[in-house]
């Protein structure tokens, strides 16, 4: 998969290229590429942003630049360009699962006020246009949310987890939250794994980890048994 990522801060994305992440870009499987908005600036300042129409606090990023960001990271195959807002989408585990089986996604992560909201029509003539938040409340830009979204698809890239077994487990993956997990020493401060786990019944444990899921589920988020 190729995933292509604009931000007037670029280097807000240094961090995808450790764990587990950089092991797939080192090995050709994920080609992320992060870019610099201002590199498709014309003027000497480098300027992304001007004052909104109608007034109001704030400035709006222009749509020059982005006009030509697009043009030159979204000719010819028609990706999906996905960009953070607080007026999308929520991005859910569902979304992570459908967007990790597109070949190529394009990020544009904006700031202020926002991006001039032509972009997002003309972005639509080039490939499929998803508007995505993370849920509701809001950040200083999309940044933070591209980076948590990246590590939730990247990692459903077959190839990225060396046990592919483990993402059949998680959270939200059976449309409830995990199990609780434990592990050596079977005593740890006076509290103690549960016996079951020690049995050796797969059965038994099978029916216990189901029965914490559906627990932990009803009294953390009741609005997925919903």
């Amino acid at each position: 998969m190729r995933i292509d990522v604009v931000s007037i801060f670029p280097s807000y994305f240094d961090g995808l290229t450790l764990s587990l992440l950089g092991k797939a870009q080192d090995a050709g499987i994920l080609d992320l590429r992060t870019h610099d908005l201002r590199t498709w600036t014309t003027d000497r300042h480098r300027t992304v942003d001007d004052t909104p129409y109608g007034g109001g606090a704030g400035m709006v990023m222009k749509p020059e630049p982005w006009g030509q960001a697009l043009d030159d990271l979204a000719t010819g195959d028609r990706p999906t360009i996905i960009f953070p807002s607080p007026a999308g989408e929520v991005f859910t585990q569902a979304t992570a699962r459908e967007l990790a089986d597109r070949d190529h996604l394009v990020f544009g992560c904006g700031r202020y006020e926002g991006i001039d909201e032509r972009v997002f029509d003309y972005a639509a003539e080039l490939g499929e246009v998803r508007l995505i938040s993370l849920g509701d409340y809001v950040l200083n830009g999309g940044e933070v949310a591209v980076m948590a979204m990246v590590e939730a698809i990247g990692r459903l890239i077959p190839g990225v987890v060396g046990n592919p077994e483990s993402l059949v487990e998680e959270s939200h993956e059976d449309g409830l939250l995990e199990y609780p997990s434990y592990t050596k020493p079977s005593v740890w401060r006076d509290r103690a794994v549960p016996e079951v786990l020690l049995s050796g019944n797969h059965g038994a444990i099978a029916a216990w980890r189901s029965e914490q899921q559906l627990e932990r589920t009803r009294e953390r988020r009741p609005d997925l048994l919903d």
